[in-house]
């Protein structure tokens, strides 16, 4: 048995498991879902729901399930999924006496604070009102969320769980969990019950996609569980189609791949290593000392300043940190000029642009 102690956990369904093969929403997949939800509340476990299928469900009602599509045509079809899509989860929720509430994400809403906050707030306000978030990625005018990198939601669900404080991610899926080797082509493949680090030889394992309806892979799953992992969130990859999966995961059963929790930071630390920085600057040697040595960022260490940014974003830090600036470009740029003007000594508030506790060393 697994101890995983989980209060508020992160389930997302792929799309391979919850729309039927021949196409259409599995409606009796969503419904198995709402009542292991509804039961996991009884042991005062909160679940967000993250949720795939909106390009597949769209493609189904519009007939275009196995053609080729551009990215307007996805879009297309994400629009009338969505809408499809949470009509079945509405519905289906009613039955068990709880309200689904749609919460449309794009990558941009982990990156600005300000956002940030509203939908942390937003989400724990559900809660308090018995609602149940179900996450989708805004795929009608997000186009990079659509595009391969992100993969099929894997990413989005990783960045929920690390962000809204959860305790677990799980990721439903076709198949049984990381194996070894190919279990389609190997009859002497192993499952891998517990994976405590992500090496070369576990990314090697993950595959690439399986086909037109699923852009995911096990290879976006692994790249999830590395942001599950660091964020102190544990993650299972399980087999979607088992009976009440979620429910057992939640109570200890070894089902699955679990990847365990490694190190444990701050809401705001998760925030600042997962948002997308806004630019990048370079430090002399000295200043790159003091930043690994866990001081903050004065200004006359700074010898190269990239892009524009505003007082509040996020920064790279040569290629070993990320922090949170408390000056836009501009001012970092003239706070340099003065320091190499007047010979500054390094001492003083007014030359420290970021707080050592808006620093993350993240090599």
């Amino acid at each position: 048995m697994r101890d995983l102690k989980a209060k508020r956990i992160v389930v997302k369904v792929g799309t391979n498991t919850l729309c039927k093969s021949e196409g259409g929403i599995d409606d009796a997949y969503i419904e198995g879902l709402a009542e292991q939800i509804v039961e996991m509340e009884k042991l005062g476990i909160q679940t967000i729901l993250v949720t795939s299928g909106a390009i597949g469900s769209g493609s189904s009602e519009l007939g275009l399930d196995g053609i080729n599509k551009d990215m307007a045509m996805k879009q297309a079809c994400a629009a009338v999924g969505q809408a499809t899509l949470m009509m079945a989860y509405r519905d289906i929720f009613k039955m068990y006496g709880r309200s689904v509430g749609q919460v449309l994400l794009t990558y941009g809403a982990f990156s600005d604070r300000v956002r940030y906050l509203n939908l942390k707030k937003a989400i724990d306000e559900m809660f308090k009102l018995g609602v149940v978030p179900i996450v989708n990625e805004n795929d009608v005018i997000a186009t990079d969320e659509i595009a391969d990198v992100f993969g099929d939601n894997d990413k989005l669900s990783a960045l929920v769980a690390s962000k809204m404080d959860a305790d677990l991610l799980i990721l439903l899926t076709d198949v049984d969990g990381l194996y070894d080797r190919n279990p389609n082509t190997d009859e002497n493949a192993k499952l891998i019950r517990t994976v405590d680090e992500i090496t070369p030889e576990i990314e090697r394992m993950a595959g690439g996609r399986k086909n037109e309806r699923s852009t995911g892979g096990m290879r976006t799953k692994i790249n999830a569980a590395k942001i599950s992992m660091t964020s102190g969130c544990n993650m299972v990859i399980a087999n979607g189609t088992l009976d009440n999966v979620v429910l057992r995961i939640v109570k200890g059963e070894e089902i699955g791949t679990l990847f365990t929790a490694k190190k444990v930071y701050t809401n705001k630390q998760r925030w600042i290593l997962f948002a997308s920085p806004k630019g990048k600057i370079e430090l002399d040697e000295g200043a790159q000392k003091a930043v690994r040595d866990g001081r903050s960022l004065l200004a006359c260490g700074i010898v190269n300043i990239e892009g524009k940014f505003k007082a509040g974003d996020v920064i790279r830090i040569d290629g070993f940190a990320k922090c949170i600036t408390k000056c836009s470009s501009e001012e970092m740029a003239e706070l340099v000029h003065r320091c190499r003007g007047e010979h500054i000594n390094g001492k003083g508030n007014n030359n420290i642009v970021a707080e050592n506790t808006d620093i993350i060393i993240t090599e």
